[in-house]
């Protein structure tokens, strides 16, 4: 590696970052700039000058063919670390990871089964891991990494390198985010490379440094080109062309200086070069991509091999390469120890077990560029049928690595089944975004297909594993989702009522009741359970028989729900354990639904003891079962109705811990509401606070999310507040809000509570107290004075 020039202040600024680092105040500094404009380099370069000290350097890799791969950069340290050998057995693989986790020091229970896990690696006998969702795996899992650098930084100090964040996966991004957060308490510095159009995901940060690299100067590229030329000077006009043609990148200053070099134009004297004759005018490339063609041109008889690398990407094995080129071993050994000489590629350990990277994402983008484009394919193609053929571990951990290559290869309907295949494992691993990415990708190569049943047949698969990760990254009621959910619906039709079908109907009732189009919701729903209990599916028939008295429940037909409700509710005890969790997989328990919506009926109906009851023994079930999203639900429900009896700081309580639940575990549509519930009872515990506006942040944010159900319940908590702060003019319009909602969604649960509180404020006096109490937790008097009842 070539010395840095020009870089002096970014290196001394890296360095003072470090000795922070280094005493216990970690820190961050992102590193911007252009391709090859040298962000590599001073990262090497710092890693050099802290040779001499104590310390841990940690190295992360992200990849543009990589940039869907969950957590990838992160993998494959952890496999380079672990020293995996192709050949070993799974089992030799586990016990390289867990001496490799163990000794520095790492909590082996916490760590080595989540990330054996991520490693597809199979558990020793003292290791167990519990069944889980996978957004609880995930979590798990990025715990188990920061656990793991918590550990390492408590030895010595530890330097983070992460290369090119540009193209890091989202699952990436995300663990970085939460390092960043612990960062200040550890003894790391952590450098992040990217280009300028990465936009970092977190927000900012007093210990987060942000450099932006300028080109060189003058000065200091004629500087870098006679360390290039070992210090002998070039003919004044040849650097004239050399300066103006790289406007200072340094790794087009490099190339280019290379390229003269080996032109033939130039004879060495003893500290001089000079020109053998005159200088053509097309002599010198004008762009970083003609000098590197030039380069590989004149290394015609390798070239063959940089392409070959090329197409497998910014790294490839020998042993892959071997197996594409089908070349004798010498000459490929030749054509890659030159390629290495000319410092176009790097080499990592030795051959047969030999691993080869580009000098730099350019390199590579210039080898592959001189390819035609029937060649290309050609070669995705081998590299394809090779990986299928003799690298099985590759299939199985990185199918979209597959799918890439065969999409490209113009292999379509093979590329739709990894596609497919990499879209499930993402989910798996709750990595919603990379198996959006490749979901939508094998719904691309679909179009290439005849039309026909199997054509349907496929995208089905590919809307059917699409809709979970929408609905988890978006939630059931946005455009996307429901746009995927009424194609998936069509496929139904078209290929006359495969099984998928009944959960596909319950995902558009769903987001037809969250977007309050409770009529429709319910034609659906009615249409939901015919078909449930034609085809004897319990687990859909428990949720549909609970979404039905849901519906009548928020349309006001009280009695009504109240009776299917119960019905539904004595299904769920009936029913065994396995109906049950399929049941869960809707997103509830069904259980803990049914009683939390029999509370909310009840007190409707004027059983306000019995109503509290029921409530109770919801929260108790979903604790008992430890189901987030299933203790989210019940404590919504019981924030709402200890708010509606007064109860205010038991319903902040509730509030406080659902929303705890929402934001750790993502919960979009209980999070905008908790936070309201939240606000308003604090308002009411204490009238000086500044809550109100929080509440309406909190009521925004809810309906720019798509949701509009259960919205009523917010203005009716909300307008006594408002009222009680003397806000007679901001309580009346809320009140016409609730009621246009009413009309608009057919949401009428509240809507008498609604005229009643419109009437209270046009005939109360000011100056006597407001319905509501504002001391915590008394029970009104009177609950029938909500005439809701």
């Amino acid at each position: 590696m070539t010395p840095l020039i020009g870089r002096d202040e970014e290196i001394e600024l890296l360095l003072r970052r470090w000795r922070h680092a280094a005493s216990g105040e970690g820190c961050v500094v992102v590193l911007t700039g252009e391709p090859g404009i040298g962000k590599s380099h001073i990262a090497l370069a710092l890693q050099e000058r802290l040779q001499a000290e104590p310390h841990i350097t940690v190295r992360h890799f992200c990849s543009a063919h990589h940039a869907n791969s969950a957590l990838y950069p992160f993998i494959a340290n952890l496999e380079r670390a672990a020293r995996f050998e192709r050949g070993e057995t799974p089992t030799e693989k586990f016990a390289k990871l867990e001496a490799l986790l163990l000794r520095f020091g790492a909590d082996a229970d916490r760590v080595v089964p989540a990330l054996a896990n991520l490693l597809s690696l199979p558990l020793r006998d003292r290791y167990r891991l519990p069944e889980m969702t996978p957004q609880t795996r995930k979590d798990m899992t990025l715990a188990a990494f920061l656990a793991q650098l918590e550990a390492l930084a408590a030895r010595q100090p530890v330097f983070v390198i992460f290369e090119d964040a540009h193209w890091a996966d989202p699952t990436s991004l995300e663990l970085l985010a939460v390092t960043l957060e612990k960062l200040p308490r550890l003894r790391v510095l952590l450098l992040i490379t990217a280009r300028p159009e990465f936009a970092p995901p977190w927000p900012g940060h007093a210990h987060v440094t942000t450099i932006s690299l300028t080109r060189l100067s003058r000065r200091n590229g004629a500087a870098l080109v006679e360390r290039v030329t070992a210090g002998k000077t070039l003919p004044e006009e040849v650097m004239h062309q050399i300066l103006a043609r790289t406007d200072g990148v340094p790794l087009f200053v490099e190339e280019l200086t290379k390229a003269v070099l080996e032109t033939g134009l130039l004879q060495e004297r003893d500290d001089h070069y000079t020109l053998s004759r005159p200088l053509p005018s097309m002599a010198i490339p004008t762009t970083l991509s003609a000098s590197l063609m030039a380069r590989l041109d004149r290394l015609a008889p390798v070239k063959y091999v940089a392409q070959i690398g090329a197409v497998v990407g910014r790294e490839f094995s020998y042993e892959l390469l071997s197996a594409v080129a089908e070349l004798p071993r010498q000459t490929l050994e030749e054509a890659l120890a030159q390629l290495v000489r000319a410092e176009l590629i790097f080499c990592r350990g030795e051959i047969p077990r030999a691993v080869y990277t580009f000098k730099h994402a350019l390199v590579r983008d210039a080898a592959e560029s001189g390819l035609l484009k029937s060649r290309r394919a050609t070669l995705h193609a081998t590299i394809a049928d090779v990986f299928e053929q003799q690298f099985p571990e590759i299939v199985e951990a990185q199918p979209e690595t597959l799918a890439l290559h065969l999409t490209e290869a113009g292999l379509f309907e093979k590329a739709g089944e990894y596609w497919l295949q990499a879209g499930r494992k993402a989910a798996m691993r709750s990595a919603n975004l990379e198996a959006i990415a490749h979901l939508r990708k094998g719904i691309e190569v679909l179009a290439h297909l005849a039309d026909g049943a199997r054509k349907d047949r496929r995208e089905l698969d590919f809307q059917f594993a699409l809709g979970p990760c929408l609905i988890a990254t978006q939630g059931p009621a946005s455009p996307h989702a429901v746009a995927i959910f009424a194609r998936a619906r069509e496929l139904c039709q078209r290929l006359e009522d495969p099984p998928e079908q009944l959960q596909i109907m319950f995902w558009l009732t769903t987001a037809s009741v969250i977007r309050g189009e409770l009529p429709v919701a319910e034609e659906m729903i009615s249409a939901l359970l015919e078909l449930a209990e034609a085809r004897g599916d319990r687990p859909t028939l428990l949720n549909a028989m609970r979404g039905q008295g849901m519906i009548r429940l928020f349309m006001g037909h009280l009695t009504g729900a109240h009776e299917v409700i119960v019905r539904a509710f004595d299904a769920f005890e009936a029913s065994n354990e396995q109906d049950r969790l399929a049941a869960r997989a809707a997103g509830q328990d069904a259980g803990v639904a049914d009683l939390a919506l029999m509370s909310w009926a009840l007190w409707l109906l004027g059983r306000p003891d019995t109503a509290l009851e029921r409530l109770d023994t919801a929260v108790r079930r979903a604790d008992a079962i430890g189901h987030p999203h299933s203790q989210a639900y019940g404590c919504y429900y019981a924030s709402i109705l200890h708010a509606l009896r007064g109860e205010f700081l038991t319903a902040h309580g509730y509030a406080e811990r659902c929303l705890a639940l929402s934001e750790e575990h993502g919960f979009r549509q209980w999070r905008g509401l908790a936070r309201a519930v939240r606000g308003i009872s604090a308002s009411f515990l204490d009238p000086s606070s500044a809550a109100l506006a929080e509440i309406q942040a909190a009521m925004n944010e809810y309906r720019n999310a798509g949701y509009q159900l259960g919205i009523t319940a917010l203005y009716v908590l909300l307008s006594p507040a408002l009222l009680s702060s003397r806000q007679r003019e901001a309580t009346l319009d809320l009140i016409e809000q609730g009621l246009a909602t009413t009309s608009r969604n057919s949401e009428r649960i509240f809507e008498a509570e609604l005229y009643r509180l419109k009437a209270r404020v046009l005939l109360v006096d000011l100056r006597l107290p407001t319905i509501f109490e504002t001391r915590p937790n008394r029970k009104l008097e009177s609950p029938e004075s909500l005439m809701i009842l």
